[in-house]
């Protein structure tokens, strides 16, 4: 193989390696996010900051002018 195929594959195989690696990260990330989003939730009134209203529209995959306030308490539930 030449040296352009080789440089190809080291650089495939980094990035998988540093896919691997960033995944298990941020999916830590996301987790404390929800559980923050969550305490936000249970201690505001709807409607939300927008911040929270985002992440609510992701989770219940609506958008945000939806929501009801009785679907973010069944999410939260």
């Amino acid at each position: 193989m030449g040296q352009r195929r080789e440089r190809m594959d080291k650089r495939l195989a980094r990035a998988k390696a540093t896919r691997e690696i960033n995944s298990v990260k941020k999916e830590a990330e996301q987790d404390r996010r929800d559980a923050h989003m969550v305490e936000l939730i249970k201690a505001g009134e709807f409607p939300y900051t927008p911040g929270v209203m985002s992440w609510v529209s992701l989770k219940l995959d609506k958008k945000a002018s939806q929501l009801k306030p009785e679907d973010v308490q069944g999410l939260v539930s």
